[in-house]
C-alpha cells in the first residue's frame, strides 16, 4: 500500500507552477522580494497619490498670499511653514508634485516615442542608416544632458511644456543607443531567422518579434530616466526656464528659498526633501527592475 503526503504534493505543485510561470510573473516575484525596490515603488505611489489628490490633501491655496504670515515657521496652521509672501509651503510642495511627475512622465514618453523607432531602424536595417544614426547620436551624447536641456529650453522659451519637450529631446539619444544595441543582440537569434524564413516582411519581424523582446531594458531605462527628468525639471525651474511663478514648482521654490536659508530654512528643506525622495525612489525602483528583468535570470 502506497502512502501519499499531501504537503509534499502541495509543495511539488507550487514548484511546478513556478517553473512553468511566464517570465513576467517570475520577474514580478523577484521584484517583490527586493525590499529597496518595494520601498521605491511605495514612495513613488505616494507621490502619485499626492499629485492626483492635491486639491484634497492641501488645505491651503498654493498661490494665496498672506502679509500677516510672512516666513512663519512650521505650526499647527502651516505644517511646513510659509514662504516670503505668506504662501503655505505644504500646499506648494503638494501641488509642485504634479509639475515634477508630469515633467518626468511626459519627457520620458517623448524620448521613448522618438528614440525607440530610430534605434530600432538603426539596429535592424544596419548599413548606411545605422552609420548615419549612430554618428548623429554620438554627436548629441557629446553634449552633457543638462546643458543640452538648458539650451533647448532657452531656445523654446520659459514654460513647463517647453521644458518637458527640451528634456525629452535631450534624453532621446540614450534611448536610441540602448534600442540599437538591444536590437543588434536580438536580431541574430534563431527565432528571428525562423520568422524571416517563414516569409514575414522586415517590418513585421521588427515590430512583432524584435521589439517585444527588448521591452525589459527599455522599461528599466525609462524608470531611471524619469528620475533624471525630475532633477532636470527642477534645475530648469530653478533657472527660470521651467514652471513659471506663481505656479508651484520645487525648483522655483528652491530658487526663492536660497535668499532666506538663514532666516527661514524650512523654505528650502521641504522642496529639497521632496526632490531627494522622489529621485531616490525612482532609482531604487529602476535598480530593482534591472535585476528582476535580467533575461539571464528569468
Amino acid at each position: 500500500m502506497t502512502s501519499t503526503n499531501p504537503f509534499a504534493q502541495l509543495s511539488t505543485g507550487a514548484a511546478a507552477s513556478g517553473a512553468t510561470a511566464g517570465p513576467w510573473y517570475r520577474a514580478a516575484m523577484k521584484l517583490l522580494r527586493r525590499r529597496s525596490a518595494l520601498f521605491g515603488a511605495v514612495v513613488v505611489l505616494g507621490f502619485v497619490l499626492l499629485a492626483l489628490f492635491a486639491g484634497v490633501i492641501a488645505s491651503h491655496d498654493p498661490i494665496a498670499t498672506s502679509w500677516s504670515a510672512i516666513r512663519k515657521p512650521p505650526s499647527a496652521e502651516h505644517w511646513f511653514g510659509t514662504d516670503e509672501i505668506g504662501r503655505d509651503v505644504l500646499a506648494r510642495v503638494v501641488w509642485g508634485t504634479r509639475a515634477s511627475l508630469m515633467a518626468g512622465l511626459v519627457s520620458v514618453s517623448i524620448s521613448l516615442l522618438l528614440g525607440v523607432p530610430i534605434g530600432l531602424a538603426a539596429g535592424f536595417l544596419g548599413g548606411a542608416v545605422d552609420s548615419l544614426i549612430s554618428r548623429l547620436t554620438d554627436a548629441f551624447l557629446a553634449c552633457p544632458f543638462l546643458i543640452l536641456a538648458i539650451a533647448l529650453a532657452a531656445f523654446l522659451g520659459p514654460s513647463l511644456s517647453n521644458a518637458m519637450v527640451a528634456i525629452g529631446i535631450s534624453a532621446t539619444p540614450v534611448f536610441v543607443r540602448l534600442t540599437r544595441g538591444q536590437v543588434l543582440n536580438v536580431k541574430v537569434e534563431d527565432y528571428i531567422e525562423a520568422a524571416r524564413a517563414l516569409g514575414n516582411p522586415p517590418w513585421r519581424v521588427a515590430l512583432r518579434h524584435v521589439l517585444p523582446n527588448i521591452v525589459g531594458p527599455l522599461i528599466v531605462q525609462a524608470t531611471l530616466a524619469i528620475a533624471a527628468a525630475v532633477i532636470a525639471e527642477a534645475s530648469l525651474s530653478f533657472l527660470g526656464l521651467g514652471q513659471q511663478p506663481p505656479a508651484p514648482s520645487w525648483g522655483s521654490m528652491l530658487n526663492t528659498a536660497k535668499n532666506y536659508v538663514d532666516s527661514a530654512p524650512w523654505m528650502a528643506f521641504w522642496p529639497g526633501l521632496a526632490i531627494f525622495l522622489l529621485v531616490l525612489s525612482f532609482n531604487l525602483l529602476g535598480d530593482g527592475l534591472r535585476d528582476a528583468l535580467d533575461p539571464r535570470q528569468l
